[in-house]
């Protein structure tokens, strides 16, 4: 490491109470944020299947080291010599998803992953990250989206209970383009994801959707920030997120910053938490800055409340039991979102985790 990204590193330590990390507690990054981490490269990201023509996965020597204004992000970058690149060819379409998993084993280190999915002008393609097992890991994932293309990109957070996994997931977004990124999140110790998008040319759009459910003890955050930098384009977020048990905590943070250049801009953020039982704690923070009044909208929404007595009487006077209705109005929570993976061996699976996970928590009974 030169003394130059030292220097930089040690600037951009936190301490907890800068805006970025007033809800983290700092002490259970096991030294990510700070230094401390014992860290490895173990490119634990394998694809699941043989990848189809015009679809490239190579290692590929990491450009030279830029700060960014994430702590985690910059460690990552000042260790990585090698970036793992995952390429969709220019006008190529994939029409069947393209999986890769992490599944393994490995609390003695924290492995620093730094990714790129560039899918070239024109091109096509899903993209499904699995995440399982016991890990503790800092990802950098810089996603390019050229002229023209559309990658929706699944990120699924299936995590043993001691994992602890800080990532940026930050999407570009080029003239006409669509990113559309789905992000479940129900296993680990601590999550802290922080999707971004910029806008980098007019026609571009993007629609961020994602779902969490925490019991006792876990610790999720998910902090989006959109950037509108250029005209005529759109975003949409919609997060939703369930809590059971003591100490469960959710956060989510919603930023959408509309430059003074981004005429035309349409957005709309909106997140929805759903507590389950006492001793539970969800934190939902929707902003925007706007500096332009040439917009077609901008607005969003937040809420955070019990279940609805209504629902559960209707299932009830039909017949169904407490804890079956309380278990069919939380599938419905989620099932507008999770219903857009698209796939149903992974829907089936998500859907019996959080089934697991409500048992466990004893959230189902009345």
């Amino acid at each position: 490491m030169t003394s130059l990204q030292s220097n930089v590193l040690e600037i951009h330590t936190p301490q907890g109470r800068e805006e970025a990390w007033r809800f983290t507690p700092l002490k259970r990054l096991a030294g990510m944020h700070d230094g401390s981490a014992v860290a490895s490269l173990l490119n634990s990201l394998k694809p699941v299947q043989a990848l189809p023509s015009g679809v490239s996965f190579d290692t590929v020597e990491a450009d030279a080291f830029s700060p960014t204004d994430d702590a985690i992000t910059q460690r990552i970058r000042a260790f990585s010599k090698t970036v793992q690149r995952l390429t969709i060819s220019k006008d190529t379409e994939i029409a069947q998803p393209i999986h890769f998993s992490r599944s393994m084993r490995d609390l003695d280190s924290v492995e620093f992953a730094r990714i790129q999915i560039v899918v070239e002008p024109h091109a096509k393609a899903t993209v499904i990250f699995e995440n399982s097992g016991d890990l503790r890991i800092g990802e950098d994932l810089e996603i390019q989206v050229g002229a023209g293309a559309h990658l929706t990109f699944i990120s699924l957070q299936e995590w043993g209970a001691s994992s602890i996994h800080a990532a940026r997931h930050n999407a570009v977004v080029e003239r006409d383009a669509t990113f559309n990124s789905i992000i479940v999140t129900v296993g680990g110790s601590l999550v802290r994801l922080l999707p971004t998008v910029e806008f980098a040319g007019p026609g571009s759009s993007a629609e961020l959707l994602g779902v969490y459910f925490a019991t006792a003890g876990q610790f999720f955050e998910h902090r989006i920030f959109v950037d509108h930098l250029v005209p005529q384009a759109k975003s949409r977020v919609n997060y939703k997120g369930a809590l059971a048990g003591q100490d469960a905590h959710t956060v989510w943070i919603g930023d959408v910053f509309i430059r003074a250049a981004a005429e035309g801009t349409d957005t709309y953020e909106l997140n929805r938490n759903l507590l389950l039982s006492d001793g539970a704690r969800a934190d939902s923070v929707p902003n925007l800055e706007i500096e332009t009044g040439e917009i077609v909208g901008a607005g969003h929404a937040s809420t955070t409340g019990r279940f609805d007595d209504e629902q559960l009487f209707y299932l009830m006077s039909r017949g169904i039991n407490s804890a079956d209705a309380r278990r069919l109005v939380v599938r419905g929570f989620f099932t507008e979102i999770v219903s857009q993976i698209k796939d149903q061996v992974i829907e089936d699976r998500i859907m019996a985790r959080i089934d697991d996970e409500l048992a466990k928590a004893g959230a189902i009974n009345g």
